[in-house]
This record gives C-alpha cells, sequence and structure tokens, in this order.
C-alpha cells in the first residue's frame, strides 16, 4: 500500500474512533436550535414609522445632545423622543407610533416627506429646534393629529396650508418662525382650541371672519398686522380667555361691544397705534386678570370701574395721552400709569405734548373700522311768509290841501 493511502486511512481511523465516544442522537431529539437569519419583522404600521424615522434621521444636520442616537433598528417604540400607543379602535390591539416631543433639542434639519407615513400621529412637538425650510405636504395624511408645535424653529414659508387639512387638530402652534404673508380666512373657521402665531413676519389686516373661531386662546402678537380689530371678534365672549395682540399696527378704536368678551382674563393690545377712549364696557369684563393698553394713543378719562374690577391683577396704561383717572385707579397697587397727561402724577407728558395731541380730535369712523353714522338729513325748509306790500301813497289833485309838514322839516 502506498504510504499516501495509509496515511489517510490512519487519520479517518482516529477520526472514528473519536467520534465512538458521543451516544447516537435520537430519533426524538429536537434539531439544533439555529439563530434566526433575521429579526421578526414588526406590523405594517411599525415598519412605516420605520421608514419614516429613518428619513428623517437622514435629513438631520446636527444633533448636538444625541438625541437621535437611539434611532437605529426596527424597534422603533424605543427611539428617544417616540412615543408608542394602541391603534385606536383596532381590535387586534396593535401598537403604533402616536406622539413625537424632541422639544429642546436644539437640532438642526429639515422635515422629510416621509414623516406623512405617521397616519397615527396624534402629537407632533419639536420646539426650541432648528429646523427650516417647510412643512411637508405629506402632513395632510396625518388625520388623527391633535397637537402640532414647531415654534422657536427657522422655518420660513407662507402660511403653511397643510394645517388647514387636519381635521383632528385642536392646538396649533407656530410661533417664533419666519413664516409670512398672510393669514388665511380659513384659519379661523376651524375648531381649535388654541392659536400661537406670534413673532413671524406675516402681513396685512386681520381677517374679518376672525369671530368664527372657537378658540379660547389667541396669540397674534409681534406681526405686520395692520388695520382695525375687526368687528366679528367681539362676538367671541362664549370661549375667548386670552387675546394678545402687541406690537402688530393696530389702529382706530376699541368699540363697545369689547364688553362682551366677558370671558377674558388676558387682554393685551400694547405697542399699537389705537386711539379713542376706552369703553366704559370694559367694566362687564369681570374675570380679566391681566389689562394692558399701553403704547398707543388713547385719550380721556379713565373709566371709573376698571380699576374696581374684582379680579383684575395688573393694569398697565402708560405712553398714553389719558387726561385723567379715578381714585380707584390712582390707588391702584399694581399700575402703571406714566407718560399721560394725568395732572398731580409724576413722570408725566408735558404740557405741550398734551396740548398739541388734544388740538386734533378723534373721529373714530374715520379708520373704517365702524360704519360711519348716517348723517340726519335737514330739517324741510319752511315756506317763506307771504309778502305784504305797502299801501300805495295818497294821490293828491290840484287844489286839494296839502297833507301837513312834519314839524321836523319846518325847522
Amino acid at each position: 500500500m502506498n504510504k499516501p493511502y495509509s496515511s489517510y486511512f490512519s487519520c479517518l481511523g482516529i477520526f472514528l474512533i473519536f467520534l465512538s465516544f458521543f451516544p447516537k442522537p435520537s430519533l426524538q431529539q429536537k434539531p439544533f436550535p439555529f439563530p434566526p437569519l433575521l429579526p421578526p419583522l414588526p406590523s405594517p404600521k411599525l415598519f412605516k414609522s420605520y421608514i419614516a424615522l429613518q428619513a428623517w434621521k437622514h435629513s438631520i444636520t446636527d444633533d448636538p445632545k444625541n438625541i437621535t442616537g437611539s434611532w437605529w433598528g426596527l424597534h422603533v417604540c424605543n427611539y428617544t423622543g417616540v412615543y408608542c400607543s394602541s391603534v385606536p379602535g383596532d381590535p387586534h390591539n396593535l401598537t403604533t407610533v402616536a406622539g413625537i416631543d424632541i422639544n429642546g433639542g436644539n437640532v438642526a434639519g429639515i422635515l422629510p416627506e416621509e414623516l406623512g407615513l405617521l397616519t397615527d400621529l396624534a402629537l407632533f412637538h419639536i420646539n426650541s429646534n432648528r429646523f427650516c425650510g417647510k412643512l411637508p405636504e405629506s402632513f395632510r395624511n396625518l388625520k388623527l393629529l391633535h397637537e402640532l408645535d414647531v415654534s422657536n424653529n427657522n422655518f420660513s414659508s407662507q402660511f403653511p396650508s397643510v394645517v388647514l387639512n387636519l381635521p383632528s387638530l385642536k392646538f396649533l402652534d407656530l410661533r417664533f418662525n419666519h413664516f409670512h404673508g398672510d393669514v388665511p380666512s380659513t384659519l379661523f373657521d376651524l375648531k381649535l382650541d388654541a392659536i400661537f402665531i406670534n413673532n413671524n413676519n406675516f402681513t396685512a389686516a386681520l381677517p374679518k371672519n376672525i369671530g368664527n373661531s372657537p378658540v379660547s386662546v389667541i396669540v397674534l402678537a409681534n406681526n405686520n398686522f395692520n388695520g382695525c380689530i375687526p368687528s366679528s371678534l367681539y362676538k367671541m365672549g362664549n370661549t375667548l380667555h386670552e387675546l394678545i395682540i402687541i406690537n402688530s399696527g393696530l389702529t382706530g378704536c376699541l368699540q363697545s361691544e369689547i364688553g362682551n368678551l366677558n370671558q377674558l382674563t388676558v387682554f393685551d393690545v400694547s405697542f399699537n397705534n389705537l386711539v379713542g377712549e376706552l369703553p366704559e364696557s370694559i367694566v362687564k369684563m369681570k374675570k380679566l386678570e391681566q389689562l394692558n393698553v399701553a403704547h398707543n394713543k388713547f385719550s380721556g378719562v379713565i373709566p371709573d370701574g376698571i380699576c374696581s374690577l374684582p379680579n383684575l391683577e395688573n393694569f398697565t396704561y402708560s405712553y398714553n395721552y389719558f387726561c385723567g383717572e379715578s381714585k380707584l385707579c390712582h390707588n391702584f397697587k399694581v399700575k402703571d400709569d406714566r407718560k399721560n397727561c394725568i395732572v398731580d402724577r409724576p413722570q408725566q407728558r408735558t404740557m405741550e405734548e398734551c396740548e398739541a395731541f388734544y388740538k386734533k380730535p378723534i373721529d373714530c369712523s374715520s379708520f373704517g373700522c365702524m360704519p360711519r353714522t348716517p348723517l340726519s338729513p335737514p330739517p324741510p325748509r319752511s315756506p317763506p311768509p307771504p309778502m305784504v306790500l305797502p299801501p300805495p301813497p295818497p294821490v293828491y289833485h290840484p287844489g286839494w290841501p296839502h297833507p301837513p309838514i312834519p314839524p321836523m322839516l319846518t325847522n
């Protein structure tokens, strides 16, 4: 036998002897449990969420707090800032992504269109980050979205009309961004509870249908709205609790219907160009806690009843042209009446300023904020009295005696 073959059989024999030391496998023994090659796939909803969140992660350019560091793998419910819940009305109790909250993360990037795959999202909070661009049009698929907070970012587009197509939306917060253009009137036809669009670059007058909104809080401050407060706003008395329109270019007078807003706790229209007197009807706003009309051009006397409102905590009316205040207001603890024309009060305007202002009377109707009161027609002219002709002078004939000559003519 050749040596190569003898060597092969020697090794084979040693291997067979080695195997003889192990027991023979039984037919009843279970096969060796090899690990699966892939992890089990999640439900279709969670898999769509995985696609959406991975697309968002790849759209992020800076994440200083490493919030998205845990955003890997199919288990999206373990991602930081992602909250899961049962699918509403699902008989199989399936799990879905119901909320996203990465407030204060200082994350930079954009919002990709894939976020529209999160169709069960009820809450989307990303305030205090550095997201830019615009809101995805695919957000119109978020039919269950209840709260949308994208405040304090760098979004810059016209008003995101996609929010007008969210039937479940109740809370809208777009403040502290760079949105611009008109505010669509359809915003105030939505069944919202709170609208925050302050500190943007919105322009044009406030929509006339603003009073259609059932909101309890509306903050429009620090925009470029011009014109009057729409008269329909005074019809929001049953629902409106806070109204803040600071520094927004408002003009005209406050109408007496403001007293209908009897549920208001906060009314702030400071830093505008409002004129005229404060309506006496403000005394009907019994729940008012904060009243700020500072930095306008209001004039006249502060109505007596304002400073006796039962819940009023702060009344600021500085930098106007008020010429008088009641003793109650004089003694009100938390007030600011500086830079007015109130006699015997410190830090008032100069007499020259006040006299120059009051030389120009205020006509509230001239601003177009309220219909002009039609002038009464002049009374009908009475017919002229009948003309009475003097009697003709007497006619004298020769031979008749002349009339006596007045004595004054004979001297």
